[in-house]
C-alpha cells in the first residue's frame, strides 16, 4: 500500500465539541466524519482499523461454535409489542411508518427478531443448542449524542442469541461466551476486565460486563486486592459488617439550627462522618419508604429498585415527607415518625450502634440512636449501598475502584423472551417446553474508540498492533529525488509484506517533520525511514511508537526487531 494512492485526510483542528481523547483524535487522524448528530462516516483508515476488530471477534464466535446470520435493520411492531417493549425500551427506540402507515423501529437490539426465526426453526431438543450472531449496525435514539463513536446513535454491533433445552446448558454456553470475550480482548491488545454486571433494560437472571480500563471511562469499576473478584460499581458488593456492638450512649437530641447533611452535622457534634445516618425518603408501589444508609455513603438507585416493593420508586415529594415524617429535608429520620412508614436500612447501618439522626424536627438531629430501644428494627435489611475505595471484601481483600469503559456484555436471559413470545420445542419426551436463552453483545466500534483512550498521547493514537491500520510505516526521505532511495524503499515494502507484516509506504513527497507527525497521529507502531544517508550507510532508521530513540540498524537487524515486536 502505498499512501500517495490512499485517502488520508489529518487536520491539526478538531470542533470543540470534541472532549474525549478518542473524539479528537479520530477526527484529526480522518478516520470519522460526522454527517449528523450520532452518525459519522468511516473513512477508509478508519474502517481499516474497524474491519481488524470485526474480523477477530468473527473468528473468536466462529471458534467458540456460533453461526452467523443476517436479521433485517428494521422490525416490525407487532414483535416488539409481544414482549412489552414497545413502550418499555423508552425514547431510544426510534420508531418508523412505511408508505401503508405500518409500524417498525430501527433495530437497538435483535432479541424479539431472533426469537421469532427460532420459533420458525427449532422444533426439536434435538436441534438445541444453537447460538446465532451477527455484526450489524444498530441504532439507538440517544437524547445528548456526544463524546464521537462512544455515545453515537449509529453503531457496529456484534450481538449472539442462544438457545437450550435447560439451564444447566444456557450456564455453559455462557461460559463459553465468556471465554470467548476474554479471548477477542486479549488478541486485540487491551487491558480489560470482566466484571459483574446488572442486566438492565435487556433483562435476565446473570450478566457480566467487559469493559477496557481507561481514566475516562463513564462506569466505576471495583476490585478486590484478594482475588478475581471484579464488578460494576451498580452491582458491586462489600463483606457483610460484623455484629452490632452494644448500645453506650443514652438518647438525645441535639439543636443543629442550620446543619442539613451529615458532614455538617458531624463536625457539629465532633463525631466522625461514619457514626452518621442519611435517611432517603422515596414511594415505591407499595407506598412510603425511608431508605437509610450510613452518612459516608450514596443509595445505590439499582440496588435500592431491587428491594420488594420498589420496583420503579421515585423520590418522595415535600408534601409526602410532611405527611409522614412530619418533618422538612434535611431533618429526617425513623424516630417516631408522624404516620407509620415502611424502612429498609442497608446492611453497615443495621449493624451499627449509638448512631445520629433526623430527630424529624426542623433544627434538630438524635445522638445516641439505637436499634430495638429507640426505635423498631427496620422492616428489611439489605445492601443498598455504592461500595467506595478501602471497603472490606467478602474474599478478605480490599475493594479498589478504577474507571472503565463497557464494551462487551453477556446475559443469562432465562426464558423472558421466549416465554413471552410463546416459542416451545419438544423435549425428548415429547413434552413442549420453553428454551432458555443468552444474549452476548460486542461494541465493535466502540472498541476502536475505548483502544483510543486507553492508548494514546500529546502526539496521537498508539495503537496496539492487532488493531493498527498498518504495522509498519516505510517513510521516505528524498529531497533530490533519487530513484535509489525510491527503489531501496520499494525493496523494504516488499519484503516486508513478503515476511507477513502489514506495511504501508509514505510516499507523497511531505517534509520530515510533517511526515513523522502524520505517522504518529495514525498511531502506525513502527516507523522505518529510508534516505540516502542511511543508504550510504547502509542502514535504515527505526523508532517504535511506543516510545525509545531512533536507532540506525541493517537491514537484517531491522526485520528481527520487527519480526519479534
Amino acid at each position: 500500500m502505498r499512501l500517495s494512492r490512499f485517502h488520508l485526510h489529518t487536520t491539526k483542528e478538531t470542533p470543540a465539541d470534541a472532549e474525549l481523547a478518542s473524539h479528537r483524535l479520530m477526527l484529526r487522524a480522518g478516520m470519522i466524519r460526522k454527517l449528523a448528530a450520532g452518525l459519522y462516516t468511516w473513512s477508509p483508515l478508519g474502517l481499516r482499523v474497524l474491519r481488524k476488530v470485526e474480523n477477530v471477534v468473527r473468528e473468536e464466535m466462529d471458534r467458540a461454535g456460533a453461526l452467523e446470520l443476517q436479521l433485517p435493520t428494521i422490525q416490525p411492531r407487532e414483535l416488539w409489542e409481544e414482549t412489552g417493549r414497545w413502550e418499555k425500551f423508552g425514547g431510544q427506540l426510534l420508531k418508523i411508518r412505511d408508505r401503508k402507515e405500518q409500524e417498525y423501529c430501527y433495530s437497538p437490539t435483535a432479541e424479539e427478531a431472533v426469537t421469532d426465526y427460532a420459533r420458525q426453526e427449532l422444533s426439536s431438543y434435538k436441534q438445541l443448542p444453537v447460538n446465532f450472531y451477527q455484526i450489524q449496525s444498530k441504532f439507538r435514539d440517544e437524547i445528548r449524542p456526544r463524546f464521537g463513536l462512544m455515545r453515537a446513535r449509529e453503531f457496529l454491533m456484534k450481538d449472539a442469541y442462544s438457545f437450550h433445552i435447560d439451564d444447566a446448558d444456557l450456564a455453559r454456553e455462557y461460559e463459553n461466551m465468556k471465554a470467548a470475550y476474554t479471548r477477542v480482548f486479549t488478541r486485540l491488545g487491551l487491558r480489560f476486565r470482566a466484571v459483574q454486571a446488572d442486566s438492565g433494560a435487556i433483562g435476565g437472571d446473570a450478566s457480566q460486563e467487559f469493559h477496557v480500563l481507561a481514566d475516562s471511562g463513564e462506569d466505576a469499576l471495583a476490585f478486590s486486592s484478594g482475588s478475581d473478584y471484579a464488578a460494576n460499581v451498580e452491582a458491586a458488593q462489600a463483606a457483610a459488617p460484623g455484629p452490632r456492638p452494644a448500645a453506650a450512649e443514652t438518647l438525645r437530641k441535639v439543636e443543629t439550627p442550620v446543619q442539613k447533611t451529615c458532614e455538617d452535622v458531624a463536625a457539629l457534634l465532633g463525631v466522625p462522618l461514619q457514626r452518621t445516618v442519611k435517611s432517603v425518603a422515596v414511594a415505591g408501589p407499595d407506598g412510603f419508604v425511608l431508605a437509610l444508609v450510613r452518612g459516608d455513603h450514596m443509595v445505590n438507585e439499582i440496588k435500592l429498585g431491587k428491594v420488594a416493593g420498589l420496583a420503579g420508586y421515585r423520590a418522595a415529594t415535600e408534601e409526602e415527607i410532611a405527611e409522614y415524617l412530619g418533618s422538612e429535608p434535611g431533618f429526617l429520620g425513623p424516630v417516631a415518625p408522624a404516620k407509620a412508614i415502611r424502612v429498609v436500612a442497608d446492611r453497615e447501618v443495621a449493624a451499627m450502634a449509638d448512631f445520629v439522626v433526623g430527630a424529624n424536627q426542623a433544627g434538630f438531629h438524635l445522638a445516641g440512636v439505637n436499634w430495638d430501644r429507640d426505635l423498631a428494627e427496620p422492616d428489611v435489611v439489605a445492601d443498598i449501598r455504592n461500595v467506595v475505595a478501602g471497603d472490606r471484601a467478602a474474599d478478605g481483600g480490599e475493594i479498589q475502584l478504577a474507571r472503565g469503559i463497557e464494551v462487551g456484555h453477556v446475559f443469562q436471559l432465562g426464558r423472558t423472551y421466549s416465554q413471552a413470545m410463546g416459542f416451545t420445542v419438544l423435549d425428548e419426551n415429547g413434552k413442549a417446553v420453553v428454551p432458555a436463552m443468552g444474549c452476548y453483545g460486542i461494541g465493535v466500534s466502540r472498541i476502536v474508540a475505548a483502544a483510543i483512550e486507553q492508548n494514546h498521547d500529546a502526539a496521537g493514537i498508539a495503537w496496539p498492533v492487532p488493531m493498527a491500520p498498518w504495522a509498519v510505516a516505510i517513510c521516505v526521505i528524498n529531497p533530490k529525488q533519487d530513484p535509489a532511495v525510491d527503489a531501496a524503499a520499494e525493496a523494504l515494502l516488499a519484503e516486508l509484506q513478503a515476511a507477513g507484516l502489514e506495511a504501508v509506504l509514505d510516499d507523497r513527497g511531505l517534509r520530515p517533520g510533517a511526515m513523522f507527525a502524520d505517522i504518529e497521529l495514525i498511531g502506525i507502531p513502527h516507523r522505518v525511514v529510508v534516505s540516502e544517508r542511511g543508504l550510504a550507510a547502509g542502514t535504515f532508521e527505526y523508532k517504535a511508537r511506543s516510545g525509545g530513540e531512533a536507532e540506525a540498524l541493517d537491514r537484517a537487524r531491522l526485520l528481527e526487531r520487527l519480526r519479534a515486536a
